[in-house]
């Protein structure tokens, strides 16, 4: 499978969503809708970015009991999404759960599953926090090794992750199994709240095979410029 830059559209509607495409000319960008503008606007928007050539990436990090996520995520296969994902903290049961509702649903509907990932641990979370707050008292390459392992034994196809982590991911769950790395910046923008980060260059030495890119993008004066230099740097 071949990289490729997702772009965050981390908006509040549908409108600033279009207004910020249009300015990426004829290009079509793979593109995350996370939990605000789902909330917002509903099936709907991903719908009419599918309509618009887009592929999306649907990031509500389901987690919940299994069988409710397994319901929800069969739910989801109808809307023609190319990747989602659940919390790997769930557990290996609820992750098949998942699983098993994407491909009943994506059956249902005649159409390919989509592909099914896991988030790790978050990007703005540090080691001091996951074990102060979550009680985790291992180092973070660790926790999020054995997540993807996790994962991996779910069925599921990969895991976020950040960059940094990518490479411990491949050695445990094999090249094969996706890393799809937030918390990814130029080296000349400001980290923000994440506090893993990396430039998109790095992101391609670790080995990561997608890069969610925001706001060095979505917040750029040239954006579709930000977005070419982004391909430049981790597609090549």
């Amino acid at each position: 499978m071949s990289k490729d830059v997702i772009i965050a559209c981390d908006f509040s509607s549908s409108e600033e969503t279009l207004e910020f495409l249009e300015k990426m000319g004829d290009k079509r960008p793979y593109v995350k809708i996370g939990m605000e503008l789902y909330y917002a606007e509903g099936p709907a928007i991903v719908k009419m970015l599918k309509l618009r050539g887009h592929k999306v990436f649907l990031d509500l990090k389901l987690h919940d009991i299994p069988n409710t996520v397994k319901k929800a995520m069969k739910v989801l296969a109808g809307l023609g999404v190319d990747m989602c994902n659940v919390h790997a903290g769930g557990t290996v049961d609820m992750m098949k759960a998942a699983l098993e509702g994407l491909a009943e649903g994506s059956a249902e509907k005649g159409g390919e599953r989509p592909l099914l990932i896991a988030v790790t641990q978050l990007t703005s979370t540090t080691e001091e926090r996951m074990r102060r707050d979550l009680l985790i008292d291992e180092d973070m390459e660790k926790v999020v090794a054995h997540y993807a392992f996790n994962a991996k034994e779910a069925g599921l196809d990969g895991v976020v992750c950040s960059p940094l982590e990518s490479k411990a991911v491949h050695e445990t769950c094999g090249s094969g199994f996706l890393t799809v790395t937030p918390g990814v910046r130029f080296a000349d923008d400001d980290k923000g709240d994440q506090a893993r980060v990396t430039t998109p260059a790095r992101a391609k030495e670790l080995g990561s095979d997608y890069i969610v890119v925001g706001r060095s993008i979505t917040g750029a004066e040239d954006p579709q410029a930000a977005y070419e230099r982004c391909v430049r740097e981790f597609v090549g």
